[in-house]
């Protein structure tokens, strides 16, 4: 077959698969019939515990779940089986502040894995049609290609996380502050608590925000801190909540306990930007060294050897 008959027949493949793919994001996206009647029917218990009644998400997973279905499932649940470490993931979803599943992450896995196939195969297309077919490889690029999209997927999570974390660590000091300021001017710590929060915006603020609702729920503070400091993966967040819990329990000066909590996490900040700068130190020798010391050494030592080549009988 000629170049331009495999055009037409990838062209046509194309577009079939963006049509199926439009047709079903437009059912999708039209307001379910669950949508619009269950606000009416929620003195009915049995239609609330309905799945059929369910509000479908309008996430891209969700979108990509329900058009290619059972594929894609059997796809997450192989990669699932594969990988295993659910537990891990799930961890790192709550540490990332990601309202995910561990089977969305891994259908969004099979996505970037079906992505990294995509590219492979045509780069391998694009190479036979050029004239140097090669099987072997183009098959095993493809496969690298996909488990290059479902590794890289799971370090992007990682990434993510610790993203937050440091974002967390930057506003810790701050809140902290706050706390300690609004509790030694008298306030109850919820009614600290409740201040601070209202007033703060960052990812350290929605983690209260969510301690100071489980307390409102009626859950104690002490617990409610201590369910933040287990399922935090900062060592110095779930020192601070300890450090609270404690502080209520025993009925210790909180106003002190934050203080000092601000400051140790002021002087750990300073030491890793010390420890950071000496490992840039290092690093930034590396082309004064290997790059900027040999073009200054051969300017200097080039005029002379022109001057010898010039002046040699």
């Amino acid at each position: 077959m000629s170049p331009a008959v495999w055009g037409a027949v990838l062209g046509a493949t194309t577009a079939l698969g963006l049509l199926l793919v439009v047709s079903r994001l437009r059912v999708i996206h039209k307001p379910q019939l669950s949508v619009r009647v269950l606000p009416y029917l929620r003195d009915l218990p049995q239609v609330g515990r309905s799945t059929a009644l369910r509000p479908v998400s309008s996430s891209p997973v969700t979108a990509a779940a329900g058009i290619f279905g059972p594929a894609l499932r059997w796809a997450a649940d192989t990669v699932e089986r594969v990988l295993g470490g659910a537990a891990s993931v799930r961890r790192r979803l709550e540490r990332a502040d990601l309202d995910r599943t561990v089977h969305d992450l891994r259908v969004e896995q099979v996505l970037w894995g079906l992505g990294g196939f995509t590219l492979a195969a045509v780069y391998g297309v694009l190479k036979a049609l050029a004239g140097s077919p090669a099987v072997a490889s183009s098959v095993l690029l493809c496969v690298v290609g996909f488990v290059g999209g479902v590794v890289l997927r799971d370090q992007w999570l990682t990434s993510l996380v610790r993203a937050r974390e440091r974002r967390i660590l930057t506003e810790f000091p701050t809140v902290a502050e706050l706390l300690a300021l609004a509790v030694a001017a008298g306030e109850s710590p919820v009614a600290a608590l409740d201040r601070v929060v209202a007033r703060s915006g960052g990812d350290l603020s929605r983690d209260l925000g969510r301690v100071l609702a489980a307390v409102r729920t009626g859950a104690p503070v002490a617990a409610a801190f201590d369910h933040w400091a287990a399922t935090s993966g900062l060592p110095v967040v779930a020192r601070f909540a300890s450090g609270v819990a404690v502080a209520v329990e025993r009925g210790t000066p909180l106003a002190d306990v934050l203080h000092a909590q601000a400051a140790d996490v002021r002087e750990a900040g300073r030491r890793d930007l010390i420890e950071s700068a000496a490992r840039r130190e290092v690093a930034m020798m590396l082309p004064v060294v290997f790059l900027v010391l040999p073009v200054t050494v051969f300017f200097a030592f080039w005029p002379g050897v022109v001057g010898l080549h010039l002046t040699a009988p």
